[in-house]
């Protein structure tokens, strides 16, 4: 008998950086019984190249990621999501749609790097910055006994997840 999987939805506006990297880092670290998809709001239509890079630097596939929006999730046929979190200030503020299942909802902020100007090595940095406060989170998540909580005690460890350390130092 096969271990339930659960399905997540990492939202941002774009779905160019962070829910891409959060996407990817979820279904390499799911342990096998969570599967993870990104979305936005506006998408910009293209990955980051800094966020492939990123990822695959991580070590983590990049293989069929790609900015789409969140439409493509909120129609019967999608796959039914059990958690939808948002990464990004703005899509955490937007209206978003309604969700069949009624998934558990929660704001993970993490500051954009893409909006990061300057040098190579700063937008680098902001990346690398991105990327680790998403895999503390994602990390976080994943080792969440999901089973074993009732829903309250998991909707507020959840959300306890979002206030985790993830901006950048000024």
């Amino acid at each position: 008998m096969s271990e339930r999987v659960f399905n997540v939805l990492f939202l941002c506006t774009g779905n160019s950086a962070r829910s891409i990297m959060a996407e990817a880092i979820l279904n390499a670290q799911g342990k096998a019984h969570l599967r993870a998809y990104s979305a936005g709001s506006h998408p910009k239509g293209e990955v980051h190249p800094l966020a492939l890079k990123m990822i695959s630097e991580a070590g983590f596939s990049t293989a069929g990621l790609h900015s789409k929006s969140w439409d493509a999730f909120a129609h019967p046929d999608a796959p039914q999501m059990d958690f939808v979190f948002t990464v990004c200030d703005n899509a955490a503020g937007e209206v978003c749609p309604l969700w069949p299942g009624h998934p558990m909802t929660a704001h993970w902020p993490i500051e954009d790097p893409a909006a990061v100007h300057g040098s190579t090595i700063e937008q680098e940095k902001a990346f690398v910055l991105a990327m680790k406060y998403l895999s503390n989170r994602i990390g976080a998540f994943s080792n969440l006994p999901i089973k074993g909580l009732d829903e309250l005690t998991l909707q507020k460890r959840v959300q306890e997840i979002g206030h985790m350390p993830g901006s950048f130092p000024r």
